[in-house]
């Protein structure tokens, strides 16, 4: 019998990169074939040898590369997002978060795909947060209508409605993860508010705590996030691959908010040397951090979902990820 294909959109970015790993892992060879998709002429991680094909999102052509029939899957991590954006280009945000998702949607609706795996942005539900109330998978957008995030959200929600329209229109199948900030190890350290190149905050503190340096604790040490790993959104995605429901609209998270003391003192307790304690400075002067927790009730329902990594858990598996440095680009 002939194999079905499991394509990966935007293979190498930092999300894309572990969930290949995880799937390569999980996936049953003997039914499915994975092929891996992005932008240079080769895949740029060592790990990976399968399939590759270069692939522009924002270009039709470049889909007639890709299988015409059997896809199982197609998982779409392509876009681009603030974070690693220093123009803060708001046409590019509709080029390619909109327009180059209309693209893969008909290249799905074309060959018959089963269904299409799509991560969104949790800034669609920002506008909740004062409410101080765990946040639902299924409410209305709420965006912020101002900052590097606003166009960005906006361009992501145009791309969740017309999926939904594919599926009532072609009946494609659609899985979208709701994602916050996904914690992970990977070579790069930076990324950009508002164009401007920032320090990312818990690399910042963890790179403090292994030379045992004094770590300032901004704002409200009892405000905390949902603290997710990557690995637990790779086991997500991957149930959503082969579950038996139509659609679902999923929060990537645990269901638990982990303090910023709680998060320091982990980092502490992971990271310092042995011999060199890093001491917590209070400064209740400074910003607070955003203070969420997902409700993840109905992935747990839909896809059995559970979380394997507490938050001491994913510090450990992050710390050993860095010693691997599995993820070094290679050109």
């Amino acid at each position: 019998m002939k194999k079905e294909y499991i394509i990966v959109l935007g293979a190498a970015g930092n999300i894309g990169m572990y969930y290949l790993d995880y799937l390569l892992q999980h996936i049953d060879n003997h039914k499915y074939d994975v092929i891996a998709t992005g932008l240079n002429d080769k895949y740029p991680y060592s790990f990976y040898n399968g399939a590759y094909v270069e692939l522009n999102i924002t270009n039709k052509e470049d889909f007639k590369k890709l299988p015409q029939e059997k896809v199982k899957a197609v998982v779409d991590f392509a876009g681009i997002l603030p974070a690693y954006d220093n123009e803060n280009n708001n046409v590019k945000y509709i080029n390619v978060n909109t327009i180059g998702t209309l693209n893969v949607l008909d290249y799905c609706k074309d060959v018959k795909a089963d269904r299409v795996i799509y991560m969104q942005t949790w800034a669609d539900l920002n506008g909740y947060l004062k409410d101080k109330k765990p946040l639902k998978p299924y409410l209305n957008y709420k965006p912020i209508r101002t900052g590097d995030h606003s166009v960005y959200c906006i361009s992501k929600i145009a791309a969740i409605e017309i999926m939904k329209h594919y599926y009532e229109e072609y009946n494609l199948k659609y899985f979208i993860f709701r994602l916050p900030n996904i914690y992970m190890y990977s070579p790069e350290k930076y990324y950009y508010v508002n164009g401007e190149k920032k320090y990312i905050s818990y690399r910042y503190i963890i790179d403090k705590a292994k030379n045992g340096e004094d770590i300032e604790l901004w704002g409200d040490p009892s405000l905390g996030k949902d603290i997710i790993y990557v690995k637990d959104l790779c086991q997500m995605i991957f149930k959503s691959m082969f579950c038996d429901k139509k659609t679902g609209i999923y929060n990537a998270g645990t269901g638990i908010k982990t303090t910023m003391k709680e998060q320091i003192e982990g980092i502490i307790k992971v990271f310092c040397p042995k011999n060199k304690k890093s001491r917590i400075i209070y400064r209740p002067d400074k910003k607070d951090c955003d203070d969420f927790v997902m409700d993840i009730s109905n992935i747990k329902e839909d896809l059995e979902y559970e979380p394997k990594y507490d938050y001491k858990a994913y510090l450990e598996d992050y710390k050993k990820e860095e010693s691997l440095n599995r993820f070094i680009r290679k050109w």
